[in-house]
């Protein structure tokens, strides 16, 4: 059986220290055996979440699409800035709009219940963005899905990557791309 991850990051901002240590969590599980998908959050025109407007306009097309994409696919692979010791506002919003009542009216956890996932964060702080991870775990776990230990949360993240945008410490590499491979051996096991 094939795991399929999907991996998002909650930065907005191309070429994000973020993006880049999810790229190498990436590249772990795919050299581990899994099927990644990779998506820009940003690229996803999500409205600020309201529930009136839900109500009034129902579910946007590309909250459906970014439903479907959760739906295929067996776990998450999520990168969390940290944005005043708290994950993105982009992030928070996909995540509020995905577990939204689906089109066939599953109830609206559902769609995450059940999923696993794995978080990585960069930040140029000392802690690498360990409180947005935190935080985060509280709501992935309060939506029902199992975020594993396997994390890395990169600090000085500005001073981490040289000027190709490779990154300097060979350990931190591979450390970011177990967290990856992680992600795959527990999907796998609980496929």
């Amino acid at each position: 059986m094939t795991i399929k991850i999907l991996a998002a990051s909650g930065s907005a901002r191309r070429g994000s220290f973020n993006q880049k240590i999810l790229d190498l969590a990436a590249l772990g599980a795919t050299q581990a055996g899994a099927e990644v998908t990779a998506v820009r959050l940003a690229d996803f025109e999500l409205p600020l979440y309201d529930a009136d407007l839900e109500a009034e306009q129902g579910v946007p097309g590309s909250v459906r699409a970014l439903q479907a994409l959760v739906a295929e696919h067996d776990a998450l692979l999520i990168a969390t800035p940290e944005y005043n010791g708290g994950y993105s506002a982009l992030l928070k919003n996909a995540i509020d709009w995905i577990s939204r009542s689906r089109e066939d009216g599953s109830s609206r956890v559902a769609l995450l219940s059940g999923k696993v996932a794995a978080l990585v964060s960069a930040s140029p702080g000392q802690l690498g963005g360990l409180r947005s991870q935190t935080g985060l775990r509280v709501v992935l776990d309060k939506l029902g899905v199992l975020v594993i230990p396997e994390a890395f949360a990169l600090s000085v993240a500005h001073e981490a990557f040289d000027a190709d945008g490779n990154m300097k410490d060979a350990n931190a590499e591979r450390l970011i791309e177990a967290v990856g491979a992680a992600l795959f051996r527990t999907a796998s096991r609980l496929a």
